[in-house]
């Protein structure tokens, strides 16, 4: 994503002092701050958290592309509460009008708990360091050693994740001013989310919010009855079914071509951009139509003939590594862009600061509105104040907590690893705060393969592997949160909600993440085949994740013939793309790809970029015909679609858990064996 930046400098002190002027759609009565988080909020916020840790998982486990549920997430809270508020007035009950400062504190409490499903690892660094990864890779592949395995239980994954989530939230509390009004960051999501809030709370905008829940509920239904439909001929095993339809015939079918019918994947290519969706395409195109057809004809020379499919001394090793290679370089690439834009605008911001007039003449009505909303949104944000002391003594137990704890739960994690990891920590939760701030894009991720790197070179043969994945989780928690607290810091900023109540409900939201995100991946983990490569939930950054950690202390002397090279090309092929993203003119590079998003399906396969440019496809063509419409309601059937196979999967699990298998199975062959 571009920069989004302003080249103008707005002035933070309010020129105009007579209150009693401002207009009376801003002279509304904002409730308190403890009036803005409500049991029917919390109740709910639960209810959603659920839902959506349940799709995060089958994301992330599936093909680990989460695209952004936030307008979701504001949607069903205004929809239930809305509806529960109505329904008790028909009863005849006494209600309290719902604000759009309880809209608020419902999507922040909602994000906060579903950001968990990814930051804490489900699908990646707590997953990659399992026995089936270990064996995946191989017991007799060098540094992937039999003792780096702990396998996922419950109680020590609620423990892991309470010890590092909370961190993160206390880390940034202090600057918050800084970043929001100081700064005054853009944080283009949590500006969408407030607009959308906003909206929601006039006659207008709740027209619409019921007509988007309208189509949300539409699609929502019928991609749960499609889901339902299609298990009753998935069969025994992974080859039937709708999932395994040869669309685009039996030949491209092999090399993972076909559309299989997702409604979760095509509602993903309608919330995604057009260019990410393209991308996608595009590097499985390059990879499953060109790459591996092409290294698979050298086999016996480049790599022995007779290796099994997931073995990494032969073609899946290409695979696995060249993905990592276009990641690693995508995500450098950015850090040093991002922290360079960062750098750049502080200082910049300085500087000007410290030349800003002292007087300004406002001119015309519609200046001094807009000066006096601002005034209000800047009196509501600092009415209600966090100490200094309490984030700061806050952060520095719960690292006390966390350094005496994670070398329980990770023996070869010393104290003094974790003790150094949280010390320069608030740091990298700045850098990445305010890179989200001007981009809208965290970096959570690759600061988490900073730590993994480090840490396992550290450690070394003896342990390296589970020091360096868990590392990586406890820096990546941090600056996640860190980055998602300041965001919805703005949102609440620019709905006039209070700062104590944003915070409060990123600390409930965080706990209810703790205990949700843990157990509704168990039931995946007890339900389905995870982490296997034949199985719908390949878990495919597992591997990833471990290949990092076994790189980070042996190095690249077990890569097979040429991939090295390979790498290396596809490497540096991801820093000159982006570069070339930057530096060519809008109208050109809105055409250029990813690399990030097409490093996906090197590893995956074609199928899930076929389901989700059919969904890019179908919204190309609604533009075209109703551009509002598509607009207003393209991010509602989005939703609904993926909510709706979402559910399904709550079904299916307990099924499956009671080995209830689907009664047909549905099979696609040449229909002349030769």
């Amino acid at each position: 994503m571009g920069t989004e930046n302003s080249g103008t400098v707005e002035i933070s002190e309010p020129l105009l002092e007579e209150p009693s002027k401002i207009p009376e759609s801003d002279s509304e009565n904002i409730p308190d701050w403890k009036e803005q988080i409500t049991i029917r909020g919390l109740v709910v916020s639960a209810v959603l958290g659920t839902l959506f840790c349940i799709i995060t998982h089958k994301l992330n486990l599936t093909v680990g592309i989460i695209p952004s549920l936030n307008v979701a997430a504001g949607l069903l809270g205004f929809f239930f509460v809305k509806s529960w508020t109505g329904f008790m007035s028909q009863l005849g009950f006494s209600v309290k009008p719902f604000t759009k400062q309880e809209n608020t504190v419902i999507q922040t409490c909602v994000v906060a708990c579903y950001g968990l499903a990814f930051s804490g690892g489900f699908g990646s660094y707590l997953l990659a360091m399992d026995e089936k990864t270990y064996n995946l890779i191989g017991p007799d592949y060098p540094g992937n050693r039999a003792e780096d395995v702990k396998n996922p239980g419950l109680l020590w994954m609620m423990g892991f994740i309470f010890v590092v989530s909370f961190l993160g939230l206390f880390s940034l509390v202090p600057l918050r001013k800084v970043m929001v009004m100081g700064y005054k960051l853009t944080y283009p999501s949590g500006t969408a989310t407030a607009m959308l809030i906003n909206s929601f709370h006039t006659n207008t905008g709740a027209e619409l919010a019921r007509n988007q829940v309208g189509r949300l509920g539409k699609y929502l239904s019928i991609s749960f009855c499609w889901s339902c439909f299609k298990w009753f001929f998935s069969g025994i095993g992974d080859a039937c079914g709708f999932d395994n339809f040869p669309t685009l015939g039996l030949t491209l079918f092999k090399n993972t071509f076909y559309f299989d019918f997702s409604p979760t994947y095509v509602g993903c290519g309608l919330i995604c951009p057009h260019i990410v969706n393209c991308s996608v395409l595009f590097g499985a195109i390059i990879s499953w139509g060109i790459l591996w057809p092409l290294i698979s004809q050298r086999a016996g020379d480049w790599y022995p003939a007779d290796l099994g499919s997931n073995d990494f001394k032969g073609l899946y090793g290409y695979k696995v590594f060249i993905a990592i290679s276009l990641i690693l370089g995508d995500g450098l690439y950015n850090l040093i862009k991002i922290v360079s834009i960062s750098v750049t605008e502080i200082f910049r911001n300085s500087s000007m600061e410290n030349n800003i007039p002292l007087v300004m003449e406002v001119i015309g009505g519609e200046s001094s509105r807009l000066e006096l909303e601002k005034k209000k949104r800047d009196e509501v944000f600092l009415k209600d104040r966090i100490p200094f002391w309490f984030a700061g003594s806050g952060y520095v137990a719960l690292a006390a907590i966390s350094t005496a704890t994670m070398p329980i739960i990770f023996p070869p994690l010393k104290w003094y690893l974790v003790l150094c990891s949280y010390l320069i920590a608030p740091a990298l939760a700045f850098c990445n705060s305010y890179g989200t701030g001007l981009t809208d894009w965290s970096l959570a991720s690759t600061y988490g393969k900073i730590g993994l790197f480090i840490i396992a070179s550290l450690v070394g043969s003896n342990g390296g592997v589970v020091a360096g994945l868990a590392a990586c989780g406890v820096m990546m928690s941090i600056v996640s949160t860190a980055a998602d607290l300041m965001q919805d810091f703005k949102t609440g900023y620019l709905t006039l909600s209070s700062a104590k109540s944003m915070f409060v409900s990123q600390l409930v939201g965080t706990a209810m993440g703790c205990i949700i995100a843990p157990l509704t991946f168990w039931m995946y983990w007890n339900a389905f085949d995870i982490g296997s490569p034949d199985s719908p939930y390949k878990a495919p950054y597992a591997v990833i994740y471990r290949e990092m950690a076994i790189l980070g202390i042996e190095g690249f002397s077990e890569l097979p013939k040429h991939c090295l090279a390979l790498c290396c090309g596809f490497f540096v092929a991801a820093l000159a793309i982006n570069l070339l993203r930057d530096v060519t003119p809008a109208k050109v590079s809105q055409f250029i790809p990813i690399p990030m998003a097409m490093a996906v399906p090197f590893y995956i396969g074609a199928y899930f970029a076929i389901d989700m440019f059919v969904g890019t496809v179908i919204l190309f063509v609604w533009e075209k015909i109703n551009k509002k419409d598509a607009d207003d309601f393209a991010g509602a059937v989005a939703s609904g679609l993926i909510c709706g196979d979402g559910i399904w999967t709550i079904p299916s699990a307990i099924l499956s858990i009671f080995r209830i298998n689907p009664p047909i199975c549905m099979y696609f062959g040449p229909s002349v064996h030769t």
